[in-house]
């Protein structure tokens, strides 16, 4: 039996609680504004502590996705969904197909997609259920969006290291990546054959030593992250790192990476720029992979030479945000957060055509 409990929370459109206790099933949806299209985001299972973080943490990732397809101009909404639980021991087929049935109460208001803790396979079991779910490993569908997420974020590497050292080229530039997961372990690879210096950190013993032998990198324990020299860090792994506390250890001049709400609090970005560092604003910097899915609704069906191009553009989309930032003297997150408020208000890049779902 699935229990649906709606939540009111002041800011958001709408907020459900999904449980099912012969499945196992404890989940939270979040869809934060729709203004632009339906919302659309990632489905993350992980092992939160307790029920309240979980809530917090899908509402800041909805939100997020709002600020992301608003500057992405993509047509779609801010929707965030997590399941309780650890993909490794409580995922079951079972479970997903309980929660594709809490999907389908919201009537297409919300479409899933991977996220942390599951995988393209996992939505083809949603897929069974609901057809509110993208990023398939099908020929019509543009499966793991992880490739493009990196490329997304490496473009913005190039970005990062044009405003500072006045040239795109990250050859022998010193990077850390924090994080080497399904976006981390692709941006070292695209990172290596551009001849950058790399230096790794991850809790994954296994996967931090294989990829250093692979790509011939320094390591760094996670206790010493933040204080590592390096040119940019790369942070890849989970939010809320970069925050009055680890600000005053970095020894970079920039960072950029795929994590989500990476500032603790928004007056971080301050701190950041008062240290001289500059930042790239999460949602701007990872949307490659959102680029990509909003591609599968293209009346011509995807393709991803467009993805491709269009998540490159990042590019220039940054510098721009890094020059206004410099004229008018604003932390990259201020300004990025009022591009994204300006496009919402003026309904800029609204979806003018239904998604058609079968």
């Amino acid at each position: 039996m699935l229990i649906i409990n709606e939540l009111k929370i002041e800011g958001y459109k709408k907020v459900i609680e999904a449980i099912d206790h012969e499945t196992n099933l404890h989940s939270y949806i979040a869809i934060h504004d729709s203004t632009l299209g339906p919302a659309l985001g990632g489905t993350r299972m992980y092992p939160y502590a307790n029920q309240k973080d979980a809530l917090q943490d899908v509402l800041r990732l909805a939100k997020g996705m709002t600020y992301k397809s608003a500057v992405a101009e993509d047509g779609l909404g801010g929707g965030k969904s997590v399941i309780l639980g650890d993909p490794h021991k409580d995922k079951t087929e079972q479970l997903l197909l309980s929660f594709a049935d809490a999907i389908n109460t919201l009537n297409g208001e919300y479409i899933a997609a991977e996220d942390v803790g599951t995988s393209p396979e996992d939505m083809m079991i949603l897929r069974k259920k609901t057809p509110y779910v993208v990023a398939l490993p099908t020929e019509k569908s543009s499966g793991d969006p992880s490739h493009f997420t990196a490329w997304g974020i490496f473009r913005g590497l190039q970005a990062v290291s044009q405003k500072i050292w006045h040239q795109r080229s990250l050859t022998h530039r010193k990077i850390l990546i924090q994080g080497l997961g399904h976006v981390g372990s692709k941006l070292a690879y695209l990172l290596f054959w551009e001849g950058a210096d790399l230096i790794f950190c991850d809790t994954d013993e296994q996967q931090l030593h294989t990829l250093a032998l692979r790509y011939g990198a320094r390591t760094v324990s996670p206790k010493d992250v933040y204080s590592t020299s390096c040119d940019i860090f790369s942070p890849c792994a989970l939010g809320g790192i970069l925050n009055e506390n680890t600000i005053p250890q970095f020894v970079c001049k920039g960072v950029a990476g795929s994590a989500n709400n990476q500032l603790e609090r928004p007056e971080d970005g301050l701190l950041l720029m008062a240290r001289g560092i500059l930042y790239a604003p999460d949602y701007i910097v990872n949307s490659g992979g959102i680029i990509n899915v909003a591609v599968e609704f293209e009346p011509n069906g995807y393709d991803p030479k467009v993805s491709r191009d269009r998540v490159g553009h990042l590019y220039d989309r940054l510098l721009k945000i890094f020059n206004i930032s410099e004229k008018e003297k604003k932390p990259p997150s201020q300004v990025a957060d009022e591009i994204a408020e300006y496009n919402l208000q003026h309904m800029i890049g609204k979806r003018t055509k239904p998604i058609r779902f079968s």
